[in-house]
């Protein structure tokens, strides 16, 4: 079976969670008999010389592919990549505008309605929660027979992380640990920061600084937390990236919603305690083994870190990942959901 990865164009100028599963989910694809091309679009595409396309991340940048897919009977499942606060009746009522303003003004266009599209033409939608699964087919009304909740994904070398590398460059260990932009709202940034200069214990960011007010914002209220080390952003595949996870104690990611966040299933997976949203499908992933929090508080920030600061060390976190959230088993599960299209 041969299949086609596309994303949006810009997925190789941001990285990230979605960059990330597309890769790794390619590169696992050929131990269950898939061979996987990336989508080049100044290459003519020719209906033959793959069985199907898997799109990841629907919006406005996958759609006209999404449309032209449709239109020439080619197979396409998607992964949407997609998540919000809002309930189901509000995407819901956001389409039903979206419809009617349509009738009589042309180029009236949601992320909503891009996304609702492309997941009505897909043979298959592959969610990466049961959150997303949900809003999917209650908000946008898909079919749930088209649904496949497929879980993100974590490469087992980290699991033999190795602390030595971070603690001997930066001589900290067992410090708390955030991975992301500096700069992106829906991340949390700044009320991260704010909680780590109520807490007395080494702290490390790892990520590219953003250029625009809210990264200023970021940067200035950092200058006020002593014990912060802020260093520049790493490649997924940095062994200094891994020996940070291994060395860290806490992992915490307070963003407005994750589902769940890939850095936060690498840092468990070394060993971290993990402190996270609430929002988005985390608990889906890391059950009872995470701590929990409010991230429009600064305070239940705090306490989330403090509570594992505090914990006495085990494996339980580190296993429930290892057992359940390999690349390999995405892989596996994702190769299936092709071979039930194409019957």
């Amino acid at each position: 079976m041969k299949v086609l990865m596309a994303a949006p164009y810009g997925n190789t100028l941001v990285g990230g969670g979605a960059y990330i599963q597309l890769q790794n989910t390619a590169r696992h694809l050929g131990d269950y008999g898939v061979e996987a091309d990336y989508f080049d679009p100044w290459k003519p595409l020719d209906e033959h010389d793959h069985d199907l396309v898997h799109i990841f991340s629907a919006g406005s940048a996958t759609y006209g592919l999404a449309m032209r897919l449709t239109e020439r009977k080619i197979p396409f499942v998607v992964s949407p990549v997609f998540f919000t606060l809002r309930k189901p009746r509000i995407i819901r009522l956001t389409r039903w505008v979206e419809s009617f303003v349509g009738n009589y003004v042309r180029g009236v266009w949601t992320d909503y309605g891009y996304i609702s599209r492309i997941c009505h033409a897909g043979n298959a939608v592959l969610p990466n929660t049961r959150a997303e699964a949900h809003l999917i087919q209650t908000g946008m009304n898909v079919d749930e027979r088209k649904i496949h909740i497929i879980p993100n994904g974590v490469d087992e070398r980290f699991f033999r992380a190795d602390p030595s590398l971070f603690v001997e460059q930066h001589g900290i260990r067992d410090f708390i640990l955030y991975i992301g932009n500096i700069g992106s709202v829906r991340k949390n940034t700044l009320y991260l920061i704010k909680a780590l200069k109520q807490i007395d214990h080494p702290a490390v960011i790892i990520g590219e600084t953003l250029k625009n007010s809210y990264a200023e914002q970021c940067l200035k209220e950092a200058e006020k937390v002593k014990n912060l080390l802020i260093l520049n952003e790493m490649p997924n595949d940095s062994d200094m990236l891994a020996s940070a996870y291994a060395a860290c104690k806490v992992f915490t990611m307070p963003s407005y919603f994750e589902t769940p966040s890939i850095a936060a299933l690498e840092a468990g997976l070394a060993g971290a305690e993990i402190v996270i949203t609430q929002f988005g499908g985390t608990k889906e992933y890391f059950r009872d083994y995470g701590y929990y929090v409010d991230p429009h508080s600064i305070q239940s920030i705090r306490k989330g870190i403090e509570s594992a600061l505090n914990a006495a060390k085990n494996d339980d976190l580190k296993l429930h990942i290892y057992n359940n959230y390999l690349w390999k088993r995405t892989a596996e599960m994702t190769a299936g959901v092709y071979r039930k299209v194409l019957q």
